[in-house]
């Protein structure tokens, strides 16, 4: 698929190729498990006040019951076969056709911290040196990644198709992004963050959630793609200027909005995959 090509206008499963892993009725049971699953999680933090690395709670360790809530009822409808074909999706780059692609996923978060960055430089807002290690930074990356793979598995992988076919990929991205932006509270209240810094951090997630969506709707429903995507945003945020040091959720949730306003605006609310130029389609590879 070209860049600035329009994508297929169906945005259910079937659209793309897939094998229908979810259907509507199961949404809420899949919600309602992550949450569930994601308990035990919550209260080691509270018992224990540990931090994986700075700013980030011990209790994020429930980046992976998306991936298992996705995976208990996968198995359920449709047994093995239908788990492994959930969990191949995890490395289904095959899917990106056009891989230009592959610059927005892993460019544009770096590229709104940057901003970010020229913006508090430019209000003269003061910023420690910053700091780079390389084989840290490598490991930190691939584990950001294994937990982008344990969210979007469940989040892209599972829910998203039959929420786009429902509400189209405008409502689901924001409808998804609220789910995610509740099941993250727990956590950022762990971490001391105040009501202001949380509130400008939901705009934040929720832009995010559409840019998600838009990534993974433009590189043939690649939940590889969304991964990625995610793990530079942990990683863009670790590598400001240190360990998220002086990170302004303010400035982050604006640029955000802005960019997915421009999205939303280019591709379309429908499907954010139909470019405004080109009337051209193409159905993705399978993975």
């Amino acid at each position: 698929m070209n860049l600035f090509d329009r994508g297929p206008r169906g945005t259910s499963a079937s659209a793309s190729g897939d094998n229908n892993t979810s259907e509507p009725k199961f949404l809420m049971n899949f919600f309602l498990l992550v949450f569930v699953l994601s308990i035990p999680f919550w209260l080691i933090g509270i018992a224990t006040k540990q931090q994986l690395m700075p700013g980030l709670s011990i209790s994020a360790l429930m980046g992976f019951c998306p991936m298992v809530a996705a995976v208990i009822l996968v198995n359920l409808n449709k047994g093995s076969a239908g788990v492994l074909a959930l969990l191949k999706r995890s490395f289904d780059f095959k899917r990106i056709q056009d891989k230009r692609w592959l610059v927005p996923v892993l460019l544009l978060m770096p590229a709104v911290n940057l901003v970010v960055f020229g913006l508090l430089r430019w209000m003269d807002m003061p910023l420690p040196a910053a700091q780079f290690h390389l084989f840290p930074a490598l490991l930190i990356s691939i584990a950001f990644f294994v937990e982008g793979l344990g969210e979007e598995l469940g989040w892209s992988g599972y829910a998203l198709e039959p929420m786009q076919a429902r509400w189209g990929a405008l409502g689901a991205s924001v409808l998804l992004g609220l789910v995610g932006i509740l099941w993250h509270l727990t956590p950022l209240l762990l971490m001391g963050r105040s009501p202001t810094w949380i509130a400008w951090w939901c705009l934040y997630a929720l832009t995010f959630r559409v840019l998600t969506t838009w990534l993974y709707n433009n590189t043939g429903k690649s939940v590889f793609a969304a991964a990625l995507f995610h793990a530079t945003l942990n990683m863009a945020y670790m590598l400001f200027p240190f360990n998220g040091s002086h990170f302004d959720m303010r400035f982050a949730g604006l640029v955000m909005a802005a960019a997915a306003a421009v999205v939303i605006a280019v591709w379309g609310p429908a499907t954010l995959a139909g470019y405004r130029g080109k009337n051209l389609s193409q159905e993705p590879a399978e993975s």
